[in-house]
């Protein structure tokens, strides 16, 4: 099950040279020091023309932490592998750059009336919430969000928690309207494997981080989906539902600049579009995301974003 919502899923291209014209920041001697350290940390190294670039990038980014960390928010921000990156950077590298319809399947789930319990957290109630991974620079997201909420439910289920193969959907699931590394909607991945009779494990189909040649084998698969249920677009009381009384759901959330950078506490952002979320109350969401890159040290794999409901939900794309 999952909900899905009309907004930006990942793509992978490169953005050049900064911009002409950029205001230019005095960086400081401390800002320098953090940077070089960062540097260190993080095995970067740049030519002399991109060093003075990435530095200012870096000391601005630096100082947007410091003044959200200031203030009276409910979430921090920290550095971290991308902070040499602009946020106009890291939307051309991992996000797509045109809308994309996250609600192309019709909508099939019939909630009930409740009541439903004040919390749950699937992952206290035993291995039911699979670690998060690492996409790398491919646009792959919705395949993670595909196999996150699969896995979660083939463990409930069963007892078993499965690895399962996002690279055979990058590879193989085009014929749903599905793009590889240039993105795609759980909704048309969980219909594939429906169709395609099974997805095969991580370890017989290893991720590449690239689009391929499709290599499924029949015989080697270990998951299966027996039905589909799309939640309708912005009904978060059916959301609310499929997980207090089914399984965790995948579904998408936006990716905007102040998340680039969160480092824990519950994230929180006021939202603007006109179709915003309207439900009386706020509720909080624990999101198992899927990395970018290697996990810093000192992060736990399954570390999971708490987010408020008074943000709407775009893609970065996340299983709850």
């Amino acid at each position: 099950m999952w909900a899905a919502l009309p907004l930006l899923c990942a793509g992978a291209c490169l953005l050049g040279s900064p911009v002409c014209g950029a205001a230019e920041l005095s960086v400081n001697s401390l800002e320098k020091f953090h940077f070089k350290s960062w540097m260190s940390k993080h095995r970067k190294t740049y030519s002399t023309d991109e060093y003075h670039h990435r530095l200012q990038t870096f000391a601005s980014n630096w100082r947007k932490i410091n003044a959200h960390n200031n203030g009276n928010h409910t979430f921090k921000m920290a550095l971290n592998q991308f902070s040499d990156m602009s946020f106009a950077e890291i939307k051309h590298k991992y996000l797509w750059s045109e809308p994309q319809n996250c609600s192309a399947t019709k909508s099939n789930y019939l909630r009930g009336t409740g009541p439903y319990p004040p919390s749950v957290d699937w992952r206290k109630k035993g291995n039911f919430v699979s670690p998060v991974k690492n996409q790398g620079a491919c646009g792959s997201c919705w395949t993670f969000s595909t196999t996150g909420a699969l896995e979660s439910a083939i463990a409930i289920a069963t007892g078993k928690m499965l690895s399962l193969a996002e690279q055979q959907l990058v590879d193989c699931a085009q014929d749903f309207n599905n793009h590889g590394c240039q993105g795609g909607l759980p909704s048309q991945a969980f219909e594939y494997i429906l169709y395609n009779k099974g997805i095969m494990g991580e370890d017989t189909y290893p991720y590449q981080g690239k689009d391929g040649y499709c290599k499924f084998r029949p015989g080697e698969a270990i998951g299966f989906v027996k039905d589909v249920a799309n939640i309708t677009i912005y009904d978060e009381e059916a959301m609310v539902e499929a997980v207090a009384l089914y399984n965790p759901v995948s579904f998408a959330f936006e990716v905007t600049q102040d998340f680039m950078m969160y480092k824990r506490g519950i994230y929180s952002r006021r939202c603007s579009r006109k179709a915003a979320l309207s439900l009386p109350g706020e509720r909080e969401w624990k999101v198992s995301g899927v990395r970018h890159g290697p996990a810093p040290s000192g992060d736990s794999p399954d570390r999971s974003t708490r987010t408020k409901r008074t943000e709407r939900a775009g893609c970065g794309c996340s299983h709850l």
